[in-house]
């Protein structure tokens, strides 16, 4: 338990998922082609980005500290991603999906959520426009730094999806510098 716990505040040796970056077509994004692969995931419905993602966190953060079928605690993995399908208007909820990789030594069989909220899913290889960024990340950064990464492709003439969208973290709240904030936008595959 102390070594999740101390994965999760101070965010050093953390697996990530694979991924394969191919040549950077703008100055300021990349494109990252991530393997298949398990991860596991909650669904939060809400209005605000933030808080749903302290309860999407909570919930998984259960999951890995045994309270699965197995009772097994698995480590803590970075990025914590969060898949948002936006509401179908200004004042709709959206849905969250707060994920966490799930490390190398569980992928073939993970354990099994005990929590019915949680569950595993299995994502297939898919390409995303990445854009980083850094300091204490909230919802009006995400937004932000989102809008940058979107006119930044309809610039270069690149297709890509406007929603779902992801936000990225790969930093405890108890580290205090050089953090780490990614925002994702999936490509669209030419018809």
């Amino acid at each position: 338990m102390l070594k999740a716990v101390g994965q999760a505040l101070f965010s050093t040796g953390l697996q990530n998922p694979k991924f394969t970056a191919e040549e950077k077509q703008g100055q300021d994004y990349e494109v990252r082609i991530y393997q298949a692969a398990k991860w596991v995931s909650t669904t939060v419905s809400g209005m605000q980005w933030d808080a749903a993602m302290n309860t999407g966190f909570r919930r998984l953060f259960s999951y890995i500290q045994g309270n699965n079928h197995s009772k097994v605690n698995v480590d803590m993995t970075a990025p914590v991603s969060c898949r948002v399908d936006p509401g179908a208007g200004p004042a709709c909820e959206s849905q969250f999906t707060i994920s966490f990789y799930i490390p190398e030594e569980h992928q073939d069989s993970p354990p099994e959520p005990s929590d019915a909220q949680v569950y595993v899913e299995q994502r297939k290889e898919f390409t995303a426009y990445v854009r980083t960024y850094g300091g204490f990340s909230n919802e009006k950064m995400k937004r932000e730094e989102l809008m940058k990464l979107m006119e930044s492709l309809q610039r270069d003439g690149v297709p890509y999806m406007e929603k779902p969208f992801y936000a990225a973290g790969y930093d405890s709240p108890f580290k205090l510098t050089n953090r780490r904030n990614e925002v994702w936008v999936l490509k669209k595959e030419q018809e």
